[in-house]
């Protein structure tokens, strides 16, 4: 792997991480599996990160796994499975479980592996020539990242079973109709201009509020209600007595924008 297959960058609160492999429309080898799930874990770490940020350089965002340089076992097409792999440790489940809510923004393609990554982030942000694809039967494989648990979720039992079991490709418009994707922008250009101004709004608010909230929404995709109350409870406690819900307060008092520090 080039020490450029995976870029990261932190600024005004935000963690870029772009996939960038251009000239193979950013398709991930098996050591881009370990880098990207530790940009994740570095971001998540960085109290200075309060949105994270995941797209792709060149005409793709990712269209799929590229693990064929490993002459070892081997998955649907041709691509290899790492010799060891820990799936607490891979990227679609770093993912899930990060605390710092994440847009993925869609500027091309989005294939198998790809589209299971935009899936895993809070909110997807697409160029209009994106294309989702959800070709893994048409390569002999399943959704194997998350698509099997995200999709029924997203678009309920009928359509997902129908977009998984016929392997379509969607176009940008047709997975906004679907609400699959949160907006549609002329290009990759301006699709990344609005992520990078969703981050920004999200980044000025409070951020251990935010954290919070994702935690809790993760929480609440598997709990009864009235355990869930319980959970949020708890997760209001120590934000009640955190300086930012002082600041928040005053700001609204003063009529003026908050500024908050993450304590």
């Amino acid at each position: 792997m080039s020490d450029q297959d995976i870029l990261y960058a932190v600024a005004d609160h935000v963690a870029t991480i772009t996939l960038n492999r251009p000239e193979r429309m950013n398709t991930i080898s098996g050591a881009m599996l370990d880098a990207l799930s530790a940009a994740l874990l570095a971001a998540n770490a960085d109290d200075s990160v309060r949105v994270i940020l995941l797209t792709g350089s060149g005409r793709a965002f990712c269209a799929g796994l590229d693990l064929s340089r490993d002459p070892n076992q081997t998955l649907g097409g041709g691509a290899a499975l790492p010799p060891k792999l820990d799936l607490r440790n891979t990227p679609p489940t770093v993912l899930f479980n990060l605390d710092k809510p994440t847009i993925a923004v869609v500027n091309g393609a989005a294939a198998g592996y790809g589209l299971d990554l935009a899936l895993g982030c809070d909110i997807r942000v697409a160029a209009r020539d994106a294309k989702l694809a959800a070709s893994y039967v048409k390569r002999g494989v399943l959704p194997e990242s998350g698509g099997t648990w995200y999709l029924p979720r997203l678009l309920g039992w009928d359509r997902a079973a129908q977009l998984i079991f016929t392997g379509r490709t969607l176009s940008a418009e047709e997975a906004l109709d679907l609400r699959l994707v949160t907006e549609v922008h002329a290009d990759a250009e301006a699709a990344l201009a609005a992520g990078q101004a969703m981050a920004a709004e999200i980044a000025a608010n409070a951020p251990l509020a935010v954290q919070a909230a994702r935690r809790m929404m993760r929480a609440g995709l598997a709990e009864p209600f009235v355990e869930h109350v319980d959970h949020v409870f708890l997760q209001l406690l120590p934000l009640l007595a955190s300086a930012d819900m002082r600041e928040g307060m005053q700001a609204f008092m003063e009529k003026r924008p908050p500024v908050f520090k993450g304590r």
